[in-house]
């Protein structure tokens, strides 16, 4: 039972220092930055990575392969 909560914890940081999550972190950071100190370029920025994250992650998700069990009885 402690190698299973052992991997959950693992994964768990993972997903917290995933790439995503960092890109995030940072547009989220830039565009409160921009409006707080209503700088133009920081809050343009901010907007541009969030918008391509975002954009990244949906066409990431959408290409993924699915296994299912007619593909890999074609195969054979």
């Amino acid at each position: 039972m402690d190698r299973d909560k052992q991997k959950q914890e693992i994964s768990l940081i993972g997903r917290l220092f995933s790439l995503e999550a960092l890109l995030i972190l940072m547009g989220f950071l830039s565009l409160v930055s921009g409006i707080i100190t209503r700088d133009l370029l920081r809050l343009s920025l901010g907007i541009i990575i969030l918008g391509g994250t975002l954009l990244a992650i949906i066409f990431r998700r959408k290409r993924k392969p699915q296994n299912t069990s007619d593909d890999q009885t074609s195969e054979k």
